[in-house]
């Protein structure tokens, strides 16, 4: 059986390990884009777009990651700081 093309906010949430609440969130900012559906309007994610999502929090970490070395250097006080 294919996986579902549309999603639930929960199934999102559980695949992102993080709460309904804050998938909700990432929704209404326009972060996770998702559609509204039936009468009660129910929020569905389509897989692709969360896929997508993902992989742009990927590009972002790497460069923040890249503008953000963490190492001996990066730790290492100044001079200065140390008088």
């Amino acid at each position: 059986m294919p996986a579902p093309r549309f999603l639930q906010l929960s199934d999102v949430a559980e695949v992102l390990n993080i709460s309904a609440n804050q998938v909700y969130a990432l929704v209404r900012r326009g972060d996770i884009p998702a559609v509204k559906i039936g009468g009660r309007g129910q929020w569905r994610v389509e897989s692709t777009e969360l896929e997508k999502y993902i992989e742009r929090l990927y590009t972002e970490t790497k460069q923040f990651i890249d503008t953000h070395p963490f190492g001996e250097e990066a730790e290492a006080p100044s001079e200065e700081a140390q008088l």
